[in-house]
């Protein structure tokens, strides 16, 4: 073989590669879906477990139709109305074999990121059918058309605006959606206290169910966002330049808000601290291939304190909730990403690539390149904002007018899984939990809560047959406790793990920079059944091991005994209560 033909022999196999490393970062991209939906199921209630899983696999799903049947020809079709927009085309159905299947697969998956943006922010009180149709309207016309400014050949591509990977074509603008639809839908019953004249006097928080699920769906998500960011590299040393930006930002966005929240808050705040990894990402998305690791660090810093006060402001200036911090992470760090490009673009980066109308090479402001580029980024922006808040205000506007947007109170109180999906429980066996403001709301309206209709029957004294005692404590406490009541004679008793506090509340804390009303703490309840042993020996045995002092010592609760039956015997009162001989 001569040397020609084995250059062209290397070429053909590197073109493969790179061919096949696009395809599987479409795969990674597909996969932060489930990363989504456990970041929106862990930082929301259990209660709408179901419904959230289901609406991250519907805008995936219903996404998929209207990308092939509208969105792709939008997208990249044939530029049209001087760069406004692609043809509309079908050739996925009628030139199969000439088809960009690579193309299509990996603009899809993007595609379908930006409506899984809105889910979060409007998560908990928004109807199904609504989340269906403005789910397909942003999938089919509103991201196409404002990607193929940009990706497809339009407008700001012939500018220079740059954007390599998303930020401002997808985070900002599901940002935005999410922002105007939490607006449009309001918040979810008991988040904000409002006084006489209307005014929000309180904030609560209504923290998370299950953080450990949250923290995998970020793990996922950062895992995913190699291939976002990276798939559409074009040589190993632009690919690990993006992987190091897109490694450093998160981590140092992360490592921020750790050390800003701990000194607001006193504690470093958990899901704040996830969020602010996602934040670093989506901030380093736009400028990922000309960022080095010095912008790439400053972009990190930004966003970590971004996130903070986008929550912060979310909820104590604009009274929008956001019940897992959609706009916190990806309006605000869409926008800073964008502008970012014009800042830390650095030439000496690997495969750098920016350059205007008439071929001239730009750079970011902090590397001589003063501000064209930071203008082009500017112009880029602020025209895809527009384009957004137009159409999606339209959109829920009309969806609200016929569909309506939010539940009904009681849909919004017994739970989505319920009412909107017969769904018992997405944890089945596991008790669901409302917030003091759901109950009075409900009780005001007369809603049934399933966990409050258990009927509850007192006793006298005069009829009793034998004593319940029944003992809430420190789950650390149980060794003595049980020691102290065998030695008494009593062997029979149920242990629970429970979660609870007594009338102090339990410790002050904060969730998410919002004060949490009641803190549960973890506790054991024993219960047991006396009929021999005098009710005052069992309360003296408890005190005596349980008594610390202070604070969370528990208390003992003796109600009367009116009946009890033996199953195995058939044997009632006193003598069901005996020992078998």
């Amino acid at each position: 073989m001569d040397s020609a033909a084995l250059m062209e022999a290397v070429k053909s196999v590197s073109s493969d590669l790179w061919g096949v490393w696009f395809l599987l970062g479409a795969a990674l991209v597909f996969w932060m879906q489930a990363g989504f939906a456990m970041v929106e199921t862990g930082f929301t209630r259990a209660k709408n477990t179901g419904n959230i899983i289901m609406k991250n696999l519907m805008d995936f799903c219903i996404g998929t139709v209207v990308f092939i049947l509208i969105g792709f020809g939008l997208f990249l079709g044939e530029n049209a109305f001087f760069g406004l927009i692609g043809k509309p085309n079908w050739q996925i159905f009628t030139d199969y074999s000439n088809f960009d299947w690579s193309g299509f697969v990996f603009n899809l998956v993007f595609c379908a990121t930006t409506a899984t943006i809105v889910s979060g922010a409007m998560a908990e009180r928004t109807k199904f059918l609504s989340y269906c149709v403005y789910s397909a309207v942003i999938s089919a016309v509103i991201y196409p058309i404002e990607a193929h400014w940009t990706w497809g050949g339009g407008w700001l591509a012939q500018l220079g605006f740059h954007d390599f990977a998303g930020s401002n074509c997808i985070h900002m603008v599901g940002g935005i959606c999410a922002l105007i639809g939490a607006a449009m839908v309001g918040p979810r019953i008991g988040k904000f206290t409002r006084g006489k004249d209307g005014k929000v006097t309180d904030v609560h928080a209504f923290p998370g169910h299950n953080i450990p699920i949250g923290a995998l769906g970020v793990f996922i998500l950062w895992l995913g966002w190699y291939g976002f960011n990276g798939a559409a590299a074009t040589s190993v040393a632009q690919l690990g330049s993006i992987f190091v930006a897109t490694t450093i930002a998160p981590a140092v966005a992360t490592v921020t808000c750790m050390i800003f929240t701990w000194i607001k808050y006193g504690k470093p705040d958990v899901s704040m601290c996830l969020n602010a990894s996602l934040a670093g990402l989506v901030a380093i998305t736009a400028p990922c291939d000309v960022a080095d690791a010095l912008g790439a660090s400053i972009i990190g810093i930004v966003a970590g304190l971004l996130v903070v006060f986008g929550v912060w402001l979310l909820d104590y200036k604009l009274h929008v909730d956001d019940p897992v911090g959609a706009v916190a992470v990806h309006c605000f760090n869409g926008i800073w990403g964008t502008i970012a490009v014009g800042l830390f673009a650095n030439p000496a980066v690997p495969g750098y690539s920016i350059a205007n109308k008439a071929g001239e090479q730009l750079a970011g402001l902090f590397y001589g390149g003063g501000f064209e580029c930071l203008g082009l980024q500017l112009l880029g922006m602020i025209s895809t904002i527009a384009w957004t808040v137009v159409t999606i205000t339209i959109l829920f506007t009309v969806i609200k007018k016929i569909f309506g947007l939010r539940v009904t109170a009681e849909e919004e109180i017994v739970g989505l899984d319920k009412l909107e999906h017969g769904l018992d429980s997405g944890y089945a066996g596991f008790a669901t939990t409302y917030s003091t403001e759901e109950v009075e709301e409900a009780e005001n309206a007369g809603i049934e809560i399933p966990a409050l209709s258990v009927p509850v029957s007192g006793t006298t004294s005069k009829e009793a047959i034998a004593h319940k005692v029944v003992i809430v404590t420190r789950q650390n406490k149980f060794d003595r406790l049980k020691a102290a009541m065998n030695e008494i004679g009593i062997t029979g008793m149920t242990v629970s793990n429970v979660m609870g506090c007594g009338m102090q509340k339990g410790a002050s804390e904060y969730y998410r920079g919002a004060p949490v009303e009641i803190n549960l703490l973890p506790k054991i309840k024993v219960e047991t059944v006396i009929s021999k042993v005098p009710v005052d020996t069992v309360i003296e045995a408890a005190r005596k091991a349980l008594y610390t002092g202070h604070i969370g010592d528990g208390k003992i609760f003796i109600s009367d005994v009116t009946g009890v039956v033996k199953i195995r015997t058939g044997e009632t009162g006193y003598d069901a209560l005996q020992n078998d001989k």
